[in-house]
């Protein structure tokens, strides 16, 4: 089970890595990117909050060493991974997931932006000023996770469950 989940991990942190330098949407330091929070809502439910955590940070981390991430990279993305796992641990629900993802990204991880933005960039901005494009980003990567995920299980090709198990 745990070869399968690091597998699976791999194939997700892939997918987001090379997909990080066509498609994403700038918005000031940041480079807003909703293959990203497809990755996210994808491996919370499959892997788990755990896996889902480190799926997040080591793909933006590897996008921050192959130039096509910010370091908003980082509270952008880890926030929405990590309460999207908890929420589905704990409900079984994808519904609440996504929300927890859409949270996770689109508030918390906005607002986390601003002292990493104001005490390492050295860059002046709203506390606020992330929300937006934080959430518009994590609601399209919300909405595509979910269709795939219900294209791979009325394929059977993957089945969860509450535990994050594939």
């Amino acid at each position: 089970m745990k070869t399968q989940k690091l597998t699976w991990a791999a194939l997700l942190i892939a997918i987001a890595t090379l997909t990080g330098h066509v498609f994403y949407i700038p918005v000031g330091a940041s480079k807003c990117f909703p293959i990203q929070h497809t990755v996210n809502v994808l491996s919370a439910i499959m892997l788990g909050p755990w896996y889902a955590l480190a799926t997040a940070f080591v793909t933006s981390l590897l996008r921050n060493i192959l130039g096509t991430g910010s370091l908003l990279a980082f509270p952008g993305s880890m926030f929405g991974a990590l309460l999207a796992g908890l929420i589905y641990q704990r409900s079984g629900s994808q519904l609440l997931a996504s929300l927890g993802e859409v949270f996770g990204t689109g508030i918390l991880g906005a607002i986390a932006c601003y002292p990493l933005i104001k005490l390492v960039m050295g860059q002046e901005t709203a506390i606020f000023f992330y929300v937006v494009p934080f959430m518009t980003s994590t609601i399209g990567g919300t909405i595509i996770a979910n269709l795939l995920l219900k294209a791979l299980t009325s394929l059977n090709l993957v089945g969860v469950n509450s535990k994050g198990n594939i």
